[in-house]
């Protein structure tokens, strides 16, 4: 079992940035490495994926070339760089590992419990 734990969400203006940490319990033998989002009211969305040796990344259309997803093997953490940061970003952000770099929510094995990010307008 693999837990996975958020951090580093918050209440932030619009155009600032903020950098959420995953980090994991134990070295994750899945591949791929995914953050995703819910808003009120909403499905949960994918935001961004990454593989095992960080070549392979893929973005949601709505957050590319604002957010920047990393990860570091060694601390069994994964990364997500937000900047520009709009009210519509909102959302609880959740972290999940999976086996392979797909956006689909379904795919993934381990999710963790999420971190609140709030843009103010």
């Amino acid at each position: 079992q693999v837990q996975l734990v958020e951090s580093g969400g918050g209440l932030v203006e619009a155009g600032g940035s903020l950098t959420l940490s995953c980090a994991a319990s134990r070295r994750t033998f899945s591949n791929a490495m995914g953050w995703f989002r819910q808003a009120p009211g909403k499905q949960r969305e994918f935001v961004a994926v990454i593989s095992w040796s960080g070549g392979r990344t893929i973005y949601a259309d709505s957050v590319k070339g604002r957010f920047t997803i990393s990860r570091d093997n060694a601390k069994n953490t994964s990364y997500l760089q937000m900047s520009s940061l709009k009210s519509e970003d909102t959302a609880v952000y959740y972290c999940a590992a999976g086996r392979s770099v797909v956006t689909i929510t379904g795919a993934y094995d381990y999710w963790g419990q999420g971190t609140q990010v709030t843009v103010s307008s």
